[in-house]
């Protein structure tokens, strides 16, 4: 006797929407170590840096962001991955908007909030891709 084993993967991520969550990974890390930078050097230049990328990253979370709602609205089975994952990206995306808004100061009053911020922002999008990357591809035996 003979013992199949299937394996289902109800909700793996577009290849599209891995490009983007995984891309705003380092941007936002890149600005977190800009701003690290700038409190340990005070060169203006690297606010500069960390303003950019925060542009990025938000760019490619936004994007991100918009192709998880979409799975999620239609993802046919709604276990709890489909809804922290969606949640994290809006949370992650929020706070770096904040972020930016902080960074668009003069360079002097960026600090020490705009590394506090982008310490969290880096943190939540690591847990958010991990979230993202790992979670959905729950398989199962039949």
């Amino acid at each position: 006797m003979t013992v199949t084993v299937d394996r289902t993967y109800p909700g793996t991520l577009h290849p599209l929407h891995t490009l983007l969550l995984a891309g705003a990974v380092p941007l936002f890390l890149g600005a977190m170590l800009s701003d690290w930078a700038y409190s340990s050097s005070y060169q203006i230049q690297w606010t500069n840096f960390a303003s950019w990328l925060i542009a990025g990253a938000l760019l490619f979370t936004g994007l991100a962001l918009l192709c998880a709602i979409v799975d999620w609205a239609r993802a046919s089975s709604r276990h709890q991955y489909i809804f922290i994952y969606p949640l994290l990206l809006l949370v992650t995306w929020v706070l770096g908007f904040i972020n930016a808004l902080i960074h668009a100061k003069d360079a002097w009053a960026t600090m020490p909030t705009g590394l506090v911020l982008s310490i969290i922002v880096a943190v939540l999008i690591c847990a958010t891709a991990w979230i993202g990357l790992t979670c959905w591809r729950t398989g199962g035996v039949k």
